[in-house]
């Protein structure tokens, strides 16, 4: 088994009417098309009708590395009183969508397909859906080669004309261009990173961590534009560097910034990053020490300057982790990270100068908690949790940035990522 291999397996449609077909049907039931005459809605009643709340749930199905209990890609209908989630649909015919992501007016969804048997060059590859805005309901528009294997995240550009790919074992990162009805066009960039070899473990680690990252090689596992669309930033995990490219709207192709990166600590794996709303504060996630490196972001050159490292746990803690995902708070005065292995989630409070300070750590009551997703209304924070195959949800003391646990647990298979998406209300 390579290190590639032992790296990612380390992190053990439609089923309502107007979805979708590949749908999971209750056992032995069938689709039936029901059709009921109602009355119109009044217009005042209509505009008092509350606007609907759709997740998405992205996740590792059997097909992929390193392979899971995920169905497909699944969609709940979120109650934004108790944050419960309710199954509507799942869509099967799709390989290991383990990052998902909106396009900015909410009319098309983009997964990445975590695979690398696509074609011939062992691709991954990306799949393009339009969003029925009234039901919620997917519709394939297209699948094209991301450009290297095992993709593993993907954002779509502010413009809304590219989707971003960065592929984690490939090696790469690309750009494809959006096309006018949403479906994926040409590929306008694909770079390979290259550097010198890492360690697989850093030399600030948490007491007694044994996990590892994978150093074989680059490893990009995030790409983003910085909030005013200038920059892209890819975090390479192998090569342990934050770069920076400036991008050409026209042409979709990428010019390294006058400073091309920037050196994390030697085997801290950069994995994620989130940016301020002003473009100007980057708080960046490495997960092999489960840190957080807070830097300064000049919007006009793209120079990134750190200037804290805090750990994601707490100084009691001993034994392996890995961090996972880092979220801001809706109003910017609170940061998360998830720590897998861990098992906990981590509160911080931002201070005027953006540096942070850990106020709380708790359990996630679950297993190796992934990704991390505030619902449109704030009041509630999710955790995909990949091992435990279940989703948990945590209610938000907006005032101090602590969350409890609800006790709701959200059955559903591998999941790694969530996207909400608020749709207007159902019609009568």
């Amino acid at each position: 088994m390579t290190a590639r291999i032992s790296r990612r397996v380390f992190g053990r449609g439609v089923l309502a009417a107007g979805f979708v077909s590949n749908v999971l049907l209750p056992e032995g039931g069938h689709a039936q098309e029901q059709v009921a005459q109602k009355p119109p809605v009044p217009a005042d009643a209509e505009k008092a009708a509350p606007r609907r709340i759709l997740c998405f749930v992205g996740g590792y199905t059997q097909h992929g590395p390193p392979g899971g209990n995920a169905g497909g890609l699944t969609t709940f209908e979120m109650n934004p009183d108790t944050g419960a989630l309710t199954h509507l649909a799942t869509y099967t015919d799709i390989a290991s969508p383990s990052f998902i992501a909106l396009s900015p007016d909410g009319r098309f969804l983009y997964a990445v397909n975590e695979i690398n048997d696509y074609n011939e060059e062992h691709s991954g590859s990306v799949t393009a859906f339009a969003i029925n805005q009234a039901s919620g309901a997917l519709t394939k528009l297209n699948t094209v080669a991301s450009g290297g294997a095992d993709p593993a995240h993907l954002s779509v550009h502010p413009s809304g004309r590219y989707v971003m790919v960065a592929n984690y074992t490939g090696g790469t990162f690309s750009l494809l261009k959006v096309r006018p009805d949403g479906a994926l066009g040409e590929m306008t960039t694909l770079i390979h990173n290259s550097g010198p070899r890492m360690p697989d473990r850093a030399a600030d680690n948490p007491p007694g961590n044994f996990a590892i990252s994978d150093h074989s090689s680059a490893h990009p596992h995030m790409i983003h534009a910085d909030p005013s669309g200038r920059f892209v930033l890819v975090a390479d995990a192998g090569l342990d560097r934050v770069y920076v490219w400036r991008i050409n709207m026209q042409n979709g192709r990428l010019i390294p910034a006058r400073v091309p990166f920037v050196p994390m600590t030697p085997g801290s794996a950069p994995r994620h990053f989130q940016f301020s709303a002003d473009g100007r504060r980057l708080f960046i996630l490495c997960e092999q020490d489960s840190k957080v490196v807070v830097a300064d972001f000049d919007p006009q050159s793209g120079l990134i300057t750190p200037k804290q490292t805090v750990s994601s746990v707490t100084a009691h803690f001993h034994g392996s982790t890995l961090a996972a995902g880092i979220l801001l708070s809706p109003d910017a005065r609170f940061l998360y990270v998830s720590n897998r292995l861990g098992d906990s989630l981590a509160v911080f409070q931002i201070a005027a100068d953006g540096t942070l300070t850990l106020v709380d750590e708790i359990w996630t009551h679950a297993d190796y908690g992934r990704a991390l997703k505030f619902d449109p209304t704030g009041r509630y924070l999710y955790v995909a949790n990949q091992r435990s195959d279940s989703i948990t949800s945590f209610r938000v003391d907006s005032l101090t940035g602590k969350i409890n646990f609800t006790w709701d647990f959200t059955p559903v298979g591998s999941p790694t990522c969530i996207e909400f998406l608020t749709l207007p209300p159902r019609p009568e």
